[in-house]
């Protein structure tokens, strides 16, 4: 099989479509045809794509002052809670950033389990809030 050729067939016979979309028979499918549906995606792909979030959640937060200023541990809780909901909705945590500012840690914390986040994540939410107040694991 000459694998460049029907690479080169296969991406102008399917298109590239980079959100989900139901094909001809209704399979879920992305990319090149892939049928999500029966296919799924590989462990390694998982993580490839998750990696790929990872980075994108840590540039975005790169460009927040406050996020900056905080210690690495403390950092990951709030690029845990930015994959989470995404950094528009933790931009409205305004309570929470204040306390960062202040460094007041436990403020924050309770901020953090004070919202409908928190009430949808649950034991998440209180494992974060618990080391953004200890700043440790």
């Amino acid at each position: 099989m000459d694998r460049a050729l029907l690479r080169s067939q296969l991406e102008r016979h399917e298109g590239l479509r980079l959100k989900p979309y139901l094909d001809t028979v209704g399979k879920l499918t992305i990319g090149y045809g892939r049928n999500i549906d029966d296919n799924g995606i590989s462990r390694d792909e998982a993580e490839h794509l998750l990696d790929n979030d990872i980075d994108e959640v840590e540039s975005e937060l790169r460009r927040i002052p406050a996020y900056n200023a905080l210690c690495k541990v403390r950092q990951t809780v709030i690029a845990n809670m930015s994959f989470n909901m995404g950094l528009p909705t933790l931009l409205k945590f305004r309570n929470m950033w204040s306390a960062l500012d202040d460094m007041d840690w436990e403020r924050a914390a309770d901020e953090m389990l004070n919202s409908k986040w928190a009430n949808q994540v649950g034991s998440r939410a209180e494992e974060l809030a618990e080391i953004m107040s200890a700043g440790e694991v």
